[in-house]
């Protein structure tokens, strides 16, 4: 049983329904106009690399002729900046190798800048290679002609591609999020199985159009209990594949967990891949493979090997030794911030500065977990307020007795800056799952599933669900699957992204 209620399963509807034909049954389907047909090219991001690639081509046109502009009235008399103009091609050939004009699910700029700059800085030393490759050196006594240094033009290049091309990539990637919310931009998926696992797949989906896509469709050779899940419609029985594609009009397939047969599946995986979809797996011990998972062969066998991130490790032990670090260090850069907040909530209202709670943290441990105090003190006579069913604790609970100050702290989560504390004295870091009240946790662990393993790790100032908008009173059981994914993932890059996505975050109000 779980207490996330997000899953809604429709009933039957009155209308009659059309029985499927059979796969072999010809299908005569209408032609959609040129007008459909373009707006499905573009709904279904059909252009996405066309685009890409010629953004990153516009992008490195207009670095190389920045630096030409640098140089505007000097004599170029061996030809350094015609040359220079093969940044642009190299470019583009360096960052396909390095898999960026590949779609891959929720791709973030921030997951893009690090090969983006180092593909722009060999793409300049490449351009210096051949420039320097191309025109030949000077002769000894020959009279030294005006030139431009070859080093200059190239250094000037990676200067201004280094800004040029991920700034034109932010913007594409800000507006295909704008177009995936908006619109439902993305690929159209067609989902095999019918059972919690397809549920929260396609839960997922609709929930987070980032990923690019849109559930379509859901085949399976067992009927579901009703026609529709989440609203996607039953398209039929794996023989159905080829009949679900074309009146769906998916360019994937994705294979949850289902009673049909490994063999089955497999079939229907090669059958697809005939039809043009990009396949993907939902592994079936889905809760040990991680990122850094890799695929081995034994002669034919595919062997995937499971990477294990240990939170008892050294690993986690230089984590936290930085943690409290850094924690020391913003402490004392925000301190004339810091102490102001404790004046004003000082002034705002009778009662303490900081507010002190029981939470659970590593290997279920309780600790006073610290906030400046937000609110006036609580009325006896009031009603206790009650968790609704699948949210979790957090928020505005009951009446609302937010100070002045307190709600200003609130939405911009300046309330949580004395955890600071808590970092320091060991007790917390600054990045891990949010830590949560014993009373609420006790009931977690029995209802939702894996919610315990959370505790493997020190609890954070931010986590991985926080940044993916799980704040407030939101569901139970998605902090505790994007919580877990921390931990099983957790590198210091991950570290370092999450706090960087926490500046966004807190960007956005919250209560």
């Amino acid at each position: 049983m779980q207490l996330d209620t997000k899953h809604t399963v429709h009933t039957p509807s009155a209308r009659p329904t059309t029985p499927l034909r059979a796969a072999s049954t010809p299908l005569v389907v209408e032609k959609p106009s040129l007008w459909h047909r373009l707006v499905d090219y573009l709904r279904n991001e059909s252009g996405y690399v066309a685009v890409t690639v010629g953004l990153d081509i516009w992008a490195g046109f207009w670095a190389v002729f920045f630096a030409h502009l640098v140089f505007r009235g000097q004599v170029d008399s061996r030809g350094a900046l015609t040359w220079s103009w093969v940044f642009v091609p190299i470019l583009i050939v360096i960052l396909a190798t390095r898999s960026m004009y590949k779609r891959k699910l929720g791709d973030r700029f921030l997951d893009e800048f690090e090969p983006v700059e180092t593909s722009v800085a060999v793409s300049a030393l490449f351009t210096l290679a051949v420039m320097t490759w191309a025109i030949p050196p000077l002769e000894v006594g020959q009279p030294v002609p005006p030139f431009i240094p070859l080093s200059r033009i190239a250094l000037w290049t990676w200067v201004f591609a280094a800004i040029l091309v991920p700034a034109v990539r932010l913007c594409r990637s800000l507006t295909q999020r704008y177009l995936r919310r908006k619109f439902n931009f993305g690929k159209p998926a067609i989902i095999v199985g019918s059972g919690p696992i397809a549920h929260q797949i396609i839960t997922r989906m609709q929930q987070v159009p980032d990923y690019g896509l849109r559930p379509v469709g859901v085949i399976d050779d067992t009927r579901p209990a009703s026609v529709e899940l989440g609203g996607v419609p039953y398209l039929g029985t794996t023989d159905n594949l080829e009949r679900a594609v074309v009146t769906s009009g998916a360019e994937k397939l994705i294979i949850a967990h289902s009673a049909v047969s490994d063999e089955q599946l497999a079939a229907v995986a090669q059958r697809a891949h005939n039809l043009g979809l990009k396949v993907r797996v939902v592994p079936r011990m889905m809760d040990v493979v991680g990122v850094g998972a890799t695929i081995e062969h034994m002669g034919g066998i595919p062997l995937m090997v499971l990477h294990h991130t240990n939170p008892k490790g050294w690993q986690f032990a230089v984590k936290h030794t930085m943690d409290r670090t850094f924690a020391t260090v913003g402490l004392v850069l925000i301190s004339p911030l810091f102490l102001t907040l404790m004046l004003l909530v000082r002034l705002s209202s009778p009662g303490p500065i900081f507010f002190g709670q029981d939470r659970i943290g590593r290997d279920s441990k309780v600790f006073q977990c610290l906030k400046f105090r937000s609110m006036r003190p609580a009325d006896p006579s009031g009603e206790a307020f009650q968790l609704k069913d699948g949210a979790a604790p957090g928020g505005v609970e009951g009446e609302d007795r937010r100070t002045w100050i307190g709600k200003i702290m609130r939405k911009t989560s300046m309330d949580e800056l004395p955890q600071l504390l808590n970092v320091i004295r060991g007790d917390m870091s600054l990045v891990g799952p949010r830590p949560e009240r014993p009373e609420f946790v006790d009931l977690f662990e029995m209802q939702i599933r894996r919610y315990g393993d959370r505790h493997r790790v020190k609890a954070g100032m931010t986590g991985w669900a926080q940044v993916h908008g799980l704040r407030g009173q939101t569901s139970i059981a998605d902090r505790a699957e994007f919580d877990n994914f921390y931990i099983e993932n957790w590198s210091i890059l991950l570290d370092l992204k999450t706090l960087a996505l926490t500046v966004l975050a807190v960007l956005r109000p919250a209560e």
